[in-house]
């Protein structure tokens, strides 16, 4: 047996299936166990722990319903790459580092909100009351008519993923397959993980989710698909009016598929809107968060969709949280209305894009293939994942590992390009060059 499996069963006890799933929880809480890590099989814990197969297997299927461990045919039974418990905060990067890996807009591109705080003031809010500002509703339903969106219903959660999340319970189960861009981002697949949803990837290329391996998602029984239309993270792929019309096509002919769109970049993402949905589409959903505009830090998204998606939703919602803040959304109001706020978008997009197609530029100038049609991030093919990282946070760059984002698709690596110098840029593609970037082989 080798360390690995040596190491897991170390750490693992217990007699009964509760015991040993609190166990296996503990070890990766206290980071006993790795994001990654091999776990034995079935047969082999139930012998170290003197406990029937049967025990093991429960606790086993509990810990994947929970998104703590992936099975993955012959790779065995792992830990899962993002399991959700709390993990230590990352080590601080060295001194002098730039950081081209966190996926953060640029600090100083964001509406400073004191002065908008320091004048919210509105009347107290009860119970029992609207859970949507009107005001805001309207403001949204706005944007969303002047980019060709449809909203039979708007709704407000909190942040991109609460609303995916909201979407997929409002009409999926655990077991049910969810297709998903690869590469896609990483916390989507966690996420659908996290539930019990395996999922089916989806090949791209710039212009979008390819029409053939939508096709072939759908026909391995994928029952909802998650795509971006633009600044799709990590790729920066953005659809194209061609593009939207071939998938469509395909949507068309499968109308029980629930269409879930992650618009996140939304004002700063550098493309023209785009969607596959209509005001007929039976089962869809829209989300535009307004952290990568207004700040990470406002934890809000509009959600349009067609009336049943978002009644349920809503009703799930009011369960629970109840709803968004109404201090957020007050302040999120009063910054759309703001022409000084506007303004800083519109020169938010415009100098990501300088920035994004500065680098795109110079690795082009040495022969390096790289994505990134729109949004924050540049996709960078590379020969080896974790050794170019390294190799270039000794250079002063931390860049971000391909391998959270991706399924099937090459390795490759993300840079954050939102705070990048545009004359930085040549001195990264030369450090990407050194580091093993490489042409792109087969995938995106």
């Amino acid at each position: 047996m080798d360390q690995a499996l040596q190491k897991s069963i170390g750490v693992i006890q217990g007699r009964q299936a509760a015991e040993i799933t609190a166990s296996v929880e503990a070890a990766i809480r206290d980071g006993e166990l790795s994001p990654g890590d091999l776990l034995p099989t079935v047969r082999a814990l139930a012998s170290a722990l003197r406990v029937s197969p049967t025990t093991v297997s429960s606790a086993y299927r509990e810990l994947r319903g929970r998104g703590l461990l992936v099975t993955e045919g012959r790779r065995g039974t792992r830990v899962s790459p993002a399991p959700p418990v709390m993990a230590p905060a990352a080590a601080p990067l060295p001194a002098g580092t730039l950081d081209l890996a966190s996926g953060n807009p640029d600090p100083a591109l964001l509406p400073r909100l004191g002065p908008f705080l320091a004048k919210l003031d509105p009347e107290p809010h009860l119970y029992a009351e609207q859970v949507h500002l009107p005001e805001l509703i309207e403001l949204a339903e706005a944007r969303l008519r002047a980019d060709g969106v449809p909203y039979p219903a708007v709704s407000v959660v909190s942040g991109a993923l609460d609303g995916i999340e909201r979407v997929l319970l409002a009409h999926l189960r655990p077991g049910d397959r969810v297709a998903v861009e690869d590469p896609g981002f990483g916390g989507v697949y966690h996420l659908l993980r996290a539930m019990g949803h395996p999922v089916e990837p989806i090949a791209l290329d710039d212009d979008g989710a390819l029409p053939d391996a939508l096709e072939r998602a759908i026909a391995r029984g994928a029952r909802a698909v998650v795509l971006t239309p633009r600044a799709q993270n990590p790729t920066g792929a953005a659809f194209t009016p061609d593009r939207v019309t071939e998938l469509q096509t395909i949507l068309d002919r499968h109308p029980e598929i629930l269409i879930i769109e992650d618009d996140h970049n939304a004002e700063a993402s550098g493309a023209a809107a785009a969607t596959l949905c209509r005001d007929s589409t039976p089962r869809f959903a829209v989300v535009r968060s307004v952290s990568k505009t207004l700040g990470p830090d406002l934890r809000l998204a509009i959600l349009a969709g067609d009336r049943e998606t978002i009644a349920r939703v809503e009703g799930r919602q009011l369960l629970g949280s109840r709803w968004v803040s109404h201090l957020l959304q007050h302040l999120v109001v009063r910054l759309w209305k703001d022409r000084g706020v506007t303004r800083l978008v519109a020169r938010a997009e415009k100098t990501y894009t300088a920035r994004r197609e500065a680098l795109l530029a110079a690795l082009a100038d040495r022969g390096l293939p790289a994505h990134g049609r729109s949004g924050m991030n540049v996709w960078v093919p590379v020969v080896e994942e974790t050794t170019a990282v390294q190799q270039l946070l000794a250079r002063g760059y931390a860049v971000r590992a391909g391998e959270s984002y991706r399924l099937l698709s090459s390795p490759a690596l993300r840079l954050t390009t939102a705070a990048l110098p545009t004359e930085e840029a040549p001195r990264v593609a030369e450090a990407l060059a050194a580091a093993g970037a490489a042409p792109l082989t087969h995938g995106t």
